[in-house]
């Protein structure tokens, strides 16, 4: 006959694990970090620069607090010393520049931009990270979209920077938005300037498709999401951005490709096919350029930009080893940069090409140490991407989606910086440090003290060897 008794056979219900108020307040915090990162450019466009300034002093200051208070692991051996190295080049520079004002300035925010990098590749895990950067760029795209939206509908009329209604017609070019969203004309968004806004989309959408790969809760939303980042990035109608779209689907098909492989020298066949697709690739788009600028709506000289490559490599061939100075982006009001390539009426504050950018500034020695951070990165996250996680003698576990943002990310930029100097500023140079720097400290994610411990910080439970 049946029989109660006061003793259960099964363990006692617990209550899920829980991240503690701490924890979410530092995601919150890395996610505006990461927001300024992204979004700076609006932040500047919307308050001016004085006050974003501020902003972002404020918010390395508050960093700094917060990681000594946390005070994750962190192996300083393996911290990212060849980004320190063209930092404090950067740095030095100031003692021979042609603009030490702008040089200061400019060096303080690439400074910041680096500390930011490393307090949140260290205050959380690559899970987090991922997470926090999609957050990020949803504020992004949901800020541009609402913007463009309040233009159109409440202004119905081009818009200044810092809400200004501009008084009669003006060219394009110095409008924040130019109110294009329904009549079919090119859009800007939060940022004023639809490259970049493009190349943001970019992001969002990749770092939106892992995310949805990678099972993260609310993944239907993840697809509303990609549609209005990916219509966004169409009418920002980027020539650029539309290559870097082409280089990383062919980069994303080259990992998967390559995860496939099980015997030794399997992939070096397919490191030889990539590499005739993408040498043959970059030559039919030069040599073909002008079909293929012509039928995205681009003149061959790519805009422009070979007339300011030409001033720009005139100027940096002056000083051919130590460059003129850092200044990223050029400050106007320097009086050698005032005035001396205009496009549009407007003074040009970049070289378009972050490899020429650097050269001009830093000279040849500028462009060697550029060329080693973005090949350490490269060949890092590469490796991150198609390396199967092993730390012991079982060779089956599972890839994880979340590895495949660095490589990505790294193939967006390289092509980006062909045709922009963005990827030494802002998030382009923020994310180069934050996920160089994260490889290194955590090859594997979820293994070793600085995951386990900020998962423990989470409420995760812990398992055994990972």
């Amino acid at each position: 006959m049946a029989m109660y008794t006061s003793h259960p056979v099964s363990a006692l219900p617990t209550a899920p694990p829980r991240e503690t108020t701490g924890h979410l307040l530092l995601r919150a915090w890395c996610v505006f970090v990461l927001f300024l990162a992204l979004g700076g450019v609006g932040v500047i466009n919307a308050v001016g620069p004085t006050v974003a300034g501020v902003v972002v002093v404020a918010s390395a200051l508050v960093s700094a607090v917060v990681w000594g208070v946390v005070r994750p692991p962190v192996a300083v051996r393996r911290l990212p010393f060849l980004a320190f190295g063209y930092v404090a080049w950067a740095g030095l520079s100031i003692l021979w520049s042609a603009w030490p004002a702008a040089s200061v300035l400019t060096w303080l925010l690439l400074a910041v931009t680096t500390f930011q990098g490393l307090f949140v590749g260290a205050v959380l895990t690559w899970r987090d990270v991922v997470g926090a950067v999609a957050s990020a760029a949803k504020w992004v795209v949901g800020l541009s979209l609402l913007f463009e939206l309040a233009v159109s509908i409440f202004v119905q009329g081009p818009m200044l920077p810092g809400f200004v209604r501009p008084e009669g017609r003006m060219d394009p070019i110095v409008y924040w938005s130019r109110d294009n969203l329904f009549d079919g004309g090119r859009i800007q968004g939060i940022f004023g300037n639809a490259n970049l806004l493009g190349a943001a989309m970019l992001l969002a959408i990749i770092v939106f498709a892992i995310r949805y790969a990678a099972r993260a809760p609310r993944r239907s939303l993840l697809w509303g999401w990609i549609a209005i980042a990916a219509f966004l990035l169409v009418r920002a109608g980027s020539a650029t951005t539309v290559v870097a779209a082409a280089f990383v689907v062919l980069v994303l098909a080259t990992v998967l490709v390559m995860r496939t492989a099980r015997r030794p020298g399997e992939r070096t066949r397919w490191y030889v096919l990539y590499a005739l697709v993408g040498v043959g690739g970059g030559a039919a788009l030069w040599f073909g350029r002008d079909s293929v600028f012509g039928a995205l709506g681009r003149d061959a000289d790519l805009t422009g930009r070979e007339g300011i490559w030409a001033d720009v490599l005139a100027r940096a061939d002056q000083h051919p080893f130590i460059g003129w100075g850092f200044s990223t982006p050029w400050i106007s009001s320097e009086p050698l940069i005032d005035g001396w390539i205009v496009d549009h009426g407007q003074t040009v504050v970049q070289a378009h090409s972050m490899w020429l950018d650097a050269y001009f500034q830093l000279g040849g020695v500028g462009v060697v140490l550029l060329a080693l951070v973005f090949l350490a990165y490269v060949w890092r996250s590469w490796f991150f991407a198609i390396d199967r996680p092993r730390w012991d003698l079982r060779a089956d576990r599972p890839y994880s989606p979340l590895t495949l943002l660095p490589t990505l990310v790294g193939a967006l930029l390289v092509v980006q910086g062909l045709t922009e100097s963005t990827p030494l500023l802002l998030w382009g140079w923020m994310l180069v440090v934050l996920f160089g720097s994260k490889i290194k400290q955590s090859p594997l994610l979820g293994v070793g003290p600085a995951e386990q411990s900020i998962a423990i910080e989470r409420g995760e439970p812990q398992r055994s060897g990972t």
